[in-house]
């Protein structure tokens, strides 16, 4: 059972060193990473001061192993399982170069998108959680598979399924639905969120289509979740502090997911 695996863990500060140092060189244009230096699941913010963050306050004897253009990135263990945290910058191009990467030269397995998102639904309002079970978007991003249709995004089901398990056992509550990835921050259609809105869609935010589209193209696996930041249907909001604040039961969630994932033999 899923619930007879978590218990409550601790954490400890990042030293700081650069690297494990261990295997050949191997590094992309993006990341200075050597081959071992990431784990096979990577938890990813968009923010690279979050990356740190995370790394000081939930990894245990955390070493970091980027800084090129200041992308943090860094490797520790969460309760026993080796688990690397890594910014994927904004947007679908940023989050396509390093998503890919990471699958592709560094062999990841699993990536965890953890992010905020604006509300466009009243299922979900200012710090609930979001978990992408599918991802629309109006990026072109799939063009480049020359697919003959419309390609849909989605998570991969046993990651998604544990997030869902550990939220229920540590009673955070999330809601599972589809977000749309937007190549646009500031839209000048007004109708843009109604549209989505009318079509089920939970929250609006700019990077998993991307991530969700090259782990399917490489075989991979990952899980995009989100805490509401912004309610876009009335323009309510949280301040940086308490976003600060409010996005620990995600991160808490993403770990908790990773670690159960690789008890439960996914990893």
């Amino acid at each position: 059972m899923f619930a007879g695996e978590c218990v409550n863990g601790a954490s400890d500060r990042m030293q700081p060193l650069f690297g494990y140092g261990r295997g050949d060189v191997m590094a992309t244009p993006h990341n200075t990473a050597k081959a071992g230096d990431i784990a096979k699941t990577v938890i990813m913010p968009g923010d690279p001061l979050r990356a740190k963050y995370i790394a000081d306050n939930y990894l245990d004897n955390a070493v970091q192993f980027n800084v090129v253009r200041n992308i943090y990135g860094y490797t520790g263990v969460y309760r026993g399982t080796d688990i690397s945290v890594m910014a994927s910058g904004m947007g679908m191009p940023s989050m396509g170069i390093y998503s890919y990467e990471l699958f592709k030269f560094y062999d990841v397995d699993n990536i965890i998108r953890i992010g905020s998102a604006g509300s466009i639904s009243d299922k979900v309002d200012l710090r609930d959680i979001v978990l992408a079970i599918g991802t629309s978007t109006d990026s072109n991003y799939a063009s480049q598979y020359n697919l003959p249709g419309t390609y849909a995004p989605v998570a991969d089901f046993g990651l998604l399924n544990c997030a869902y398990e550990q939220s229920k056992l540590y009673g955070i509550p999330v809601e599972v639905g589809n977000v749309v990835s937007t190549d646009v921050f500031y839209n000048d259609n007004p109708e843009y969120n109604k549209a989505w809105s009318d079509m089920g869609v939970l929250a609006v935010e700019m990077e998993s289509a991307a991530l969700y589209m090259n782990a399917a193209r490489l075989s991979k696996r990952a899980l995009a979740m989100f805490t509401i930041s912004d309610n876009l249907m009335n323009g309510q909001s949280l301040s940086v502090e308490e976003r600060q604040e409010g996005f620990d039961d995600m991160i808490k969630l993403s770990f908790e997911t990773a670690r159960l994932y690789n008890i439960e033999g996914g990893v």
